[in-house]
């Protein structure tokens, strides 16, 4: 070859050696065409295309065994991992990286690794199946957030460098990007998005709190899913869902915490709220939170002193605070005024969560209570219930029918506190009302 030209460059000078057709052949079949692609664009047969791409990998071998000896147990040593990029494969056998370096690296017997998503083309491994295997295990530590990718991949065996965010963004890819970021299962998305909320959180979670992770559309489809799964288990006949995993949680003899804290006050006599919400966590793990709006139930109060007892014993019953008017709601006078957006729970006849504001301004600032609205015609009154975390609007769903509202669509419900009466119209502004699109895109009726 001359003194004069580098021997790390000996592969360069091999190539230039190859006639304009041989070359073309390499580089398609290294940009990952097929024979038939390449003999086509050539003029030749698929055969023909295969005789040429083995040749020049004959040719290349021969030269390499010139040049350097135990270039084929480097080059397999370099490859005995699940995937190594074309360059490393070059830095080991200290040439330059070429196309051509491909079928060299063939002619060593090593083959683009396997993925779901096809041959990872100027990636090569002595293990084709290597890679693939080291994906789905990935896939089987699944979830995880996003920002935990590289721990995973490094913890699965697969190599860094690696086209990650490509592969896993593959349509045949096992794993899919949540809306907030993180890895989950395609099959399994809603229930892996629950399972990294709740282990962000911390703590149990009732169903509709997990509505928004799992991109559900009922409370009870976010039952239905967590049943089917045993990472999760219900605590609570009140709908609260935790980890199996977490060993320190254990099921209570309790239906709900209020239950819990009547109990605890029953047996122990007054107590400050700091030894009552201690000693209920013991018997009911439930947030602070919770705890303090299970304060209002109608069997607890506060004594004189300031500790919690039982309101058959004297003490006095706790009230809620006002708290602070939400956007949704309106008062005008002796008329109330809420917005409810309409949802499958609506359109099924299920009860509405409101905020509490509602409860509190109908007097409601204990649990349970509730208050009763007269509509017209003979449609069956409104309910609104006070519980000890939540208000609820009942008996919307005749209404909703009746308004031919859809998923989407807003509610306007007035409440009049001097009458007690109640009257459901459609809220929607005209120009962005899911049911008048829906009206609006239906074919048109033929009279025949």
């Amino acid at each position: 070859m001359g003194d004069e030209w580098p021997m790390n460059k000996w592969l360069v000078r091999a190539w230039e050696v190859f006639d304009e057709r041989e070359r073309a052949v390499v580089a398609g079949r290294s940009q990952g065409r097929t024979l038939d692609e390449v003999g086509a664009a050539l003029g030749l047969s698929r055969e023909r295309a295969r005789q040429i791409q083995n040749r020049a990998r004959k040719q290349l071998a021969g030269m390499a065994d010139i040049v350097q000896d135990g270039w084929r147990e480097t080059a397999r040593t370099a490859g005995a991992g699940p995937a190594a990029p074309r360059d490393a494969f070059a830095a080991a056998l200290g040439i330059v990286d070429h196309v051509a370096l491909d079928e060299l690296l063939a002619a060593a017997g090593l083959d683009t690794p396997r993925t779901w998503a096809g041959p990872l083309r100027g990636w090569w491994t002595a293990n084709p199946g290597a890679l693939d295997s080291a994906l789905r295990r990935l896939v089987d530590a699944a979830p995880f957030r996003g920002d935990n990718l590289g721990q995973a991949a490094s913890e699965a065996g697969l190599p860094a460098g690696l086209p990650l965010a490509r592969l896993l963004s593959h349509s045949e890819s096992r794993l899919a990007l949540s809306p907030d970021g993180h890895w989950v299962r395609r099959k399994a998305r809603g229930r892996d998005a629950a399972y990294l909320w709740l282990l962000e959180a911390g703590r149990p979670g009732q169903a509709d709190e997990l509505l928004d992770p799992m991109a559900a559309t009922t409370v009870a489809a976010v039952r239905e899913a967590l049943r089917r799964d045993d990472r999760f288990r219900q605590i609570r006949p009140e709908g609260t869902w935790a980890l199996t995993e977490w060993t320190h949680l254990r099921a209570s003899t309790y239906a709900t915490a209020e239950q819990a804290m009547v109990a605890v006050v029953t047996e122990s006599g007054p107590l400050s709220r700091a030894q009552l919400f201690a000693r209920v966590t013991e018997l009911y793990p439930v947030t602070p939170w919770r705890l303090k709006q299970c304060l209002l139930s109608d069997q607890l109060g506060e004594t004189p002193d300031g500790l919690v007892d039982l309101a058959s014993r004297g003490a006095r019953p706790l009230e809620e605070e006002e708290p602070v008017r939400p956007d949704t709601m309106a008062a005008e006078g002796e008329v109330l005024g809420v917005r409810i957006p309409v949802n499958r729970d609506i359109l099924r006849g299920s009860g509405v969560n409101v905020h509490t504001w509602l409860s509190w301004r109908l007097g409601l600032r204990q649990a349970p209570m509730t208050r009763t609205f007269a509509t017209s015609g003979d449609h069956s009154p409104l309910v609104v219930r006070r519980g000890t975390s939540s208000a609820q609007i009942s008996s919307l769903r005749r209404h909703a029918l009746e308004l031919e509202v859809v998923d989407g669509c807003l509610l306007a419900v007035l409440l009049r506190l001097d009458d007690g009466t109640a009257r459901v119209g459609h809220g929607c502004a005209p120009d962005t009302c899911p049911a008048r699109r829906t009206q609006a895109a239906a074919p048109p009726t033929v009279n025949v």
